[in-house]
């Protein structure tokens, strides 16, 4: 699109963002309040939001996943992490609204941003329908300390948005076996012991995923992710499914009876807490709950604040699932052969855009078995644009792949046995040596940490420096985390395990059957990204001393494609480093080998010979 065409563009969605943050204004003043915050959240705290709640994006116009908006009667703050800080600048031109760079996404600055910029006697609204309960109470303890009131009562967003999207409305569906490996009834009577270790007689689960897991049932509420908006109230011996009215049909329902749980409407899942009898004991885990659940519960309620126990169970994978995960690895590698052995083969021959990347790797994947669509927005960029890390090619503004440079593809796909999630960066052209060296130096990463053995319950975060290292020896680094859980057939990103540079906690023990990224990058402004991405699985390690000193662990990688050794600088290899890419390409040769043909074979041939 012409610059002039961008430029006009830019103007219309500024100057509506402009008289959105103005009617805000105008409801904050009628609310008696003098600030708005406004987090991407909705009341299940997930990480994609369906469109009633991307409060924050309908107001500012930034689209980035993650950040967070306070407007007070005069200034406009949007506070977001390294991955969208370019992105951010983009969106935000001309809006009135500044932007402040976090140095990671767990960050508080805003809190400091609202002290500095409010007096004492004077409150603050946010929505606690949509606000987690720890964060919550970070908030206002902050706020209270300086004679700030900190509201949750009041929806302020929801009165300056009138035509604001109602509740999804797609139908649930029951995840069968064999990709279902566990019956329903077997992970209700699983939670259920958790609790009664907790000494709870109920608990509330909001986190869509959990319930996803816990239920058996998948949906699509949430785009690339198939779980559904709903809470879920776990009694001794029944359950109760809070869900909008259609989205479970007479089947369904049967089948759901059958198993103990009852539907009720989404909109009384609150009425339910308020209800819950006299010297009950409620479970709920406050990273993972809304503020305004927590305080539907009255105060003869005993409350036990825990992690869910969902959420430790669905992060280790079983046996049976881990099998079907490395058939869906497989049917997923085989399609990425076909999809390269295309783009190889058509570059510089017909026209290829990040758009078509996007189109092209989706259908390829399209006809592999179990295949129920990408596991998050297909990130496809050339150059400049491989350098947001979290870039998005859309048909006002993309680049054509021509000329030299790398180019760098991040996608994944939802399969009924599994989630993948893989990042390649392939030469255009001619690439330079110092391209050469950053690439070789996330891939000693890659490998460094793919390689690594730790002891049973280290914690994910006193991993991250391993990836790093070999960039921190050349002075440089990235702002994302190294490795985020994966789920299976559910969200593309889940925890409790994370391999960052975030504080560590006890619930981030690495276990058996976790599946995680590992996924180190570079990127250098206006010139080029480069990440390289494997999901792993944690699995027992053999030694030599094994049992005596604990259980270790190790890596299995899991992810099937070729690594462009084109862009490699060999002279930065050691020969163990060599030994493994060899060891790596071999096996992906020989998993992929049968399942493709013709030209994708030749392909997966030629990019996997041994270095």
């Amino acid at each position: 699109m012409p610059d002039r065409l961008l430029e006009s563009s830019m103007d219309t969605r500024t100057s509506e963002t402009r008289l959105r943050i103005e009617r805000v204004r105008d409801a904050i003043r009628r609310h008696g309040v003098a600030a708005l915050l406004v987090p991407s959240s909705d009341p299940h705290l997930s990480e994609y939001l369906p469109e009633r709640w991307q409060g924050r994006q309908w107001l500012s116009g930034f689209t980035g996943s993650m950040g967070t908006l306070a407007v007070t009667l005069d200034r406009a703050a949007l506070f977001t992490d390294s991955r969208y800080w370019l992105q951010a600048e983009l969106q935000l031109a001309g809006s009135g609204i500044e932007l402040v760079r976090l140095a990671s996404a767990a960050a508080t600055t805003h809190i400091d941003w609202l002290l500095a910029n409010l007096t004492r006697g004077s409150a603050v609204a946010v929505d606690g329908a949509v606000f987690g309960l720890a964060g919550a109470q970070a908030l206002r303890a902050k706020l209270e300390s300086a004679g700030i009131v900190l509201r949750t009562e009041l929806d302020v967003l929801g009165d300056a948005w009138p035509d604001r999207p109602g509740l999804p409305t797609e139908p649930v569906y029951e995840h069968r076996p064999p990709y279902a490996t566990r019956a329903r009834a077997t992970r209700l009577a699983e939670v259920r012991a958790a609790m009664a270790q907790a000494g709870a007689t109920h608990h509330f689960v909001s986190t869509v995923d959990d319930i996803a897991w816990i239920t058996n049932l998948r949906g699509s509420d949430v785009s690339y992710n198939p779980v559904f908006a709903a809470h879920l109230l776990i009694e001794r011996e029944r359950a109760t499914l809070f869900i909008a009215p259609g989205k479970v049909d007479e089947t369904l329902r049967s089948a759901l009876v059958a198993d103990g749980v009852s539907l009720a409407t989404y909109d009384v899942a609150g009425d339910a807490l308020a209800s819950l009898p006299p010297g009950s004991t409620l479970l709920v885990d406050p990273r993972r709950v809304t503020l305004a659940f927590r305080e539907r519960a009255s105060a003869d309620v005993s409350v036990v604040e825990q992690i869910n126990p969902s959420t430790l169970a669905k992060s280790r994978k079983n046996a049976d699932e881990v099998a079907h995960i490395r058939e869906v690895m497989a049917e997923d590698g085989a399609a990425l052969c076909e999809f390269y052995a295309w783009f190889e083969r058509a570059l510089g021959r017909e026209t290829i855009t990040e758009l078509t990347i996007d189109e092209r790797i989706t259908a390829a994947r399209a006809k592999r078995a179990g295949f129920v669509g990408p596991s998050f927005s297909t990130i496809a960029g050339f150059n400049a644009n491989g350098a947001l890390p979290h870039y998005r090619a859309t048909r006002e503004s993309h680049a054509a792949i021509e000329g030299n440079g790398l180019l760098l593809i991040d996608s994944g796909g939802q399969y009924l046995g599994g989630t993948t999630d893989i990042t390649r960066v392939w030469k255009v052209g001619d690439v330079s040596d110092v391209q050469r060296l950053d690439f070789t130096l996330v891939l000693k990463g890659t490998m460094a940490l793919s390689r690594a053995r730790f002891a049973r319950g280290t914690l994910g975060p006193m991993l991250d420096a391993i990836a790093r290292a070999p960039l921190w020896e050349h002075g440089l680094d990235f702002g994302h985390g190294t490795g985020h859980g994966v789920g299976y057939f559910l969200n593309v990103h889940e925890g409790p395990q994370s391999i960052s540079r975030t504080v560590p906690e006890p619930t981030m023990a690495m276990e058996p059957g976790m599946v995680t990224s590992i996924e180190p990058g570079v990127y250098r402004e206006g010139q080029w990204g480069i990440r390289i991405e494997n999901l792993v699985l944690n699995v027992p390690a053999t030694t030599p001393e094994a049992g005596r000193f604990g259980e270790i662990l190790e890596f299995e990688t899991l992810t099937l494609c070729p690594i462009d050794t084109r862009c490699i600088d060999l002279s930065l290899l050691r020969p163990d480093e060599v030994a493994w890419l060899n060891a790596y390409h071999t096996s992906v040769r020989q998993r992929l080998r049968s399942r493709v043909g013709g030209a994708a074979l030749a392909w997966l041939e030629a990019r996997t010979y041994a270095l």
